[in-house]
């Protein structure tokens, strides 16, 4: 008869069976242990004793399955699949051969194909670890800082940043504040009170935020560099950018912290804005790094002294910038027309370019060559729209300006559309002789012709 394949449960039905032929065990307990019923103990105790135990064996083993796919059929699948939709999940790609090839397979066919053909792979093959980077040896190294965007005060006050700067070497706190968003002028604010506290350290570590790195690289006008980045070359101090989170890692885990244990704390404090929550920082940093800040591998302070004046910073910490000085004195700077007042060094400087010093405070200075200009400013009173661009970090901060300043009045009524101005009609008929030359030769012909006899 030659070799007969069975399955672990036919061959167990085999030997039950044989004990029941035997005598030494019942067709009712025989049911019990097979998990059948009487009627087919005694159907399957027929056949056995009849034909034998080969009998027992599933009559479709061997044949094909009645859902069975010809090979070619999966195989012209796989070749479609590898030359248009390789780069498809298995769902749309199954979608695709149905439109467009009139070939329907079901998802997790398809899927199990293009898994034994190499095209697809599963989320557990598809995922990717961040190997762990070791700290730096020394403080002041490389210092980590981010901003949390957060509602910091929950319910009891609008939601705020929180700029966290962080040691990569011990993941010491080294400077937190509350700003209303992250910009470049509230880093310029946190920097300086970092520096008048630890001194200038070897690198900072941040992400690819536009205040740290200039989003378009290939950009034929600017000088590729950011404001806080010219800053920081002029204390020199480097800025790298991390391409992952997971690579800022220590200052992304305090974040989630400080999230968690300085929301409870300024909660029991009862603080519900920035200038209160900046003031009890001090002692919360005290009490973090007492708790999770760790001691580094050498115990060298890599931070510097200032290499610039105090009084100078103020020009490091400001925004800086270019102007293209026109025919008339005058150039453009941010939606205003500044307009330089004759003298004797502004009037050579036609052609040339200024130096723009925007402050903080709001102030906005000229110079050439270190030397102040005099200038009027000529505005427009040109008002940012809706169609302003907003970046997502600055959003939040945005919204509180935008609502406060609707609180104030009710919008100006203004037209949209393409034309700038609207005719209004004056109720007179053009017939040919309204025209300024007409009127010109009535007025003419009057004045010469002799007056009417009275």
């Amino acid at each position: 008869m030659g070799l007969v394949i069975m399955s672990e449960r036919e061959l167990n039905r085999i030997e039950v069976l044989s004990q029941v032929t035997q005598g030494r065990m019942t067709a009712v307990t025989a049911a019990n242990v097979l998990g059948l019923s009487r009627r087919q103990v005694h159907r399957l105790l027929k056949i056995f004793q009849s034909d034998g135990a080969a009998a027992i064996r599933h009559k479709a083993r061997g044949r094909r399955s009645n859902n069975w796919i010809d090979p070619a059929v999966r195989e012209f699948a796989v070749t479609l699949v590898r030359e248009k939709y390789s780069d498809f999940g298995p769902t749309f790609a199954a979608e695709k051969l149905a439109e467009d090839h009139d070939l329907k397979v079901s998802r997790e066919t398809l899927r199990k194909w293009m898994k034994d053909a190499g095209i697809w792979l599963s989320r557990k093959q598809r995922r990717t670890f961040h190997q762990p980077r070791l700290r730096r040896e020394c403080l002041g190294e490389l210092i980590q800082i981010d901003g949390s965007d957060h509602h910091w005060f929950e319910d009891r006050g609008p939601a705020c940043t929180l700029l966290v700067f962080i040691d990569d070497a011990t993941s010491t706190l080294m400077q937190v504040r509350f700003v209303t968003s992250e910009s470049t002028f509230s880093y310029f604010e946190a920097l300086d009170l970092y520096l008048a506290a630890h001194g200038r350290p070897v690198a900072f570590y941040s992400d690819k935020h536009t205040v740290f790195r200039v989003a378009n690289q290939s950009a034929k006008s600017g000088h590729g560099m950011t404001q806080f980045g010219r800053a920081l070359n002029e204390l020199n101090i480097e800025i790298l950018c991390a391409n992952s989170s997971q690579a800022k890692g220590r200052v992304e885990r305090a974040n989630r912290i400080l999230q968690d244990r300085l929301v409870k704390e300024l909660r029991l404090a009862g603080i519900s804005d920035m200038d209160a929550a900046n003031a009890v920082l001090p002692g919360f940093m005290e009490r973090y790094n007492a708790k999770f800040a760790k001691a580094p591998r050498r115990a060298d302070n890599l931070h510097r002294l200032m290499n610039i004046e105090p009084d100078r910073l103020r020009d490091v910490f400001c925004l800086r910038d270019e102007r293209y000085v026109g025919k008339q004195l005058a150039f453009s700077f941010e939606r205003q027309r500044i307009i330089l007042i004759e003298n004797e060094i502004t009037r050579d400087l036609v052609g040339k370019y200024v130096d723009s010093y925007a402050f903080p405070d709001g102030r906005l200075e000229f110079r050439w060559k270190g030397v102040g200009l005099p200038y009027s400013v000529f505005d427009k009173d040109q008002r940012v729209t809706h169609a302003a661009i907003t970046e997502n970090k600055h959003l939040s901060a945005v919204l509180e300006h935008i609502k406060a300043e609707q609180d104030k009045a009710p919008p100006m009524p203004r037209r949209a559309g393409k034309q700038k101005t609207r005719y209004e009609p004056t109720g007179r008929r053009n017939d040919g002789w309204n025209s300024k030359l007409a009127r010109r030769a009535k007025a003419k012909l009057a004045e010469t012709s002799p007056p009417d006899a009275g």
